[in-house]
């Protein structure tokens, strides 16, 4: 039993959610309400972080499931405390941005989702994708000024902090930092009338990029392409990346399992029995004649494959998994046939198993049943109807009546 579902209901998932059913949740939650796309959305993004954190790390999640949230803060059955991570810090190793060093040395990953469809994936494609990022001012070639206009901020001196101390109370005090309100962070300040026309003095631009991303057959839902050093631009620092990661629509026909394409087709009783053949059309247009010669039965329920007919292997692209076919069989209408057809439909078809009856069993002992069609409705109106009929007859018969004098 899970204690509590909050982690559970923050990424829309339920209890008993398998691994990837968490990654896929997480990835596209992340995505719609990373800060760089929703700048409201801070406080919604880092549970988001922190819900994946915890249940993605099995040894974790057994503590959140016995224990909730509380066992998880105050470190489960383990003493030392779990905690939480940074929210950036998840995001990043989730997306290949890798982690808080990682970031101290380079400019922000861009991260943006692509929808595609199944056929993209089989065949290959080409999108075009516009993007906006943050790029070095060319004006003023990312000092934020004209040269030599660049002071050190003296608030900060040059820290991009500042530190303030605070009495909790008698002889205690707590040491706080915050990001310095004269520079902004930026360890440096330049006069208004120093600051760069271009960018204002915040040394980066907004631009839009057109980017070409080339979809090789066979890639996978989720899977990232990554165009490296073209991310956001910091002076001093290394381009991140753009990390385009692929979303793939439902497909009304085919679904994917690993290199497996899988289908239903459904059949009439006649071409279960008797043979069909029945066009596919392929996710690359060609057309597959579907066919079971006659003898060959098909069974409903049944599961059959087409060797070499499914999703192409990611760069073997002339290597393929099967196309998988489940059948089910629809059976003709109740008295489909006269009788007397029957009977010559029974000639061709196995002979009945005859029932076992006990030897010490007279015929006139059997009991008779026909079959019904089962409908759960059906009997609860019937068995309301019975109850008014018999409350009105007991209506009808007169009950206890008072006498007075």
């Amino acid at each position: 039993m899970v204690k509590e579902t909050g982690f559970y209901d923050m990424l829309g998932v339920k209890p008993n959610a398998t691994a990837d059913e968490l990654k896929k949740a997480y990835r596209k939650l992340a995505l719609k309400y990373h800060p760089d796309k929703n700048p409201t959305e801070g406080e919604r993004f880092k549970q988001i972080s922190q819900a994946y954190e915890v249940l993605s790390d099995a040894q974790k999640r057994e503590v959140y499931d016995r224990g909730g949230e509380k066992a998880i803060k105050e470190g489960g059955t383990g003493g030392g405390g779990c905690g939480f991570a940074s929210p950036m810090d998840i995001f990043d190793m989730f997306f290949g941005g890798g982690g808080r060093a990682h970031r101290e040395r380079r400019g922000k990953n861009v991260v943006h989702q692509l929808t595609v469809s199944l056929d993209d994936l089989y065949n290959g494609a080409t999108r075009k994708l516009a993007v906006q990022k943050n790029t070095i001012c060319e004006r003023c070639e990312g000092r934020g000024g004209r040269k030599g206009a660049v002071e050190m901020c003296m608030s900060c001196h040059g820290t991009g902090m500042q530190v303030r101390l605070h009495q909790l109370g008698l002889g205690m005090m707590q040491q706080v930092s915050t990001v310095c309100h004269g520079c902004q962070g930026q360890g440096q300040r330049i006069s208004h009338k120093d600051r760069c026309k271009a960018c204002t003095g915040r040394k980066i631009v907004r631009q839009k990029k057109i980017l070409e991303v080339h979809i090789d057959k066979g890639m996978k839902d989720g899977q990232k392409i990554v165009f490296h050093g073209e991310g956001d631009q910091e002076p001093g620092l290394e381009p991140g990346d753009i990390v385009i990661v692929l979303d793939q629509r439902e497909h009304p026909r085919f679904t994917r399992q690993r290199e497996d394409l899988v289908m239903t087709m459904e059949l009439q009783l006649v071409e279960a029995l008797c043979g069909f053949q029945k066009p596919v059309q392929m996710l690359d247009n060609r057309t597959l004649l579907i066919t079971s010669h006659p003898g060959e039965l098909i069974k409903p329920g049944a599961k059959k494959c087409v060797v070499n007919e499914g999703m192409p292997m990611h760069r073997r692209p002339f290597e393929k998994g099967r196309l998988i076919i489940h059948f089910s069989v629809v059976f003709p209408q109740s008295n489909f046939l006269p009788k007397t057809k029957l009977k010559q439909l029974e000639e061709y078809l196995p002979a009945k198993l005859e029932a076992e009856r006990p030897q010490s069993m007279d015929d006139d002992l059997y009991l008779y049943a026909d079959l019904e069609d089962c409908d759960p409705e059906h009997r609860k109106r019937q068995g309301r109807h019975r109850y008014l009929v018999e409350e009105d007859d007991y209506a009808t018969a007169g009950g206890v009546q008072c006498q007075t004098s």
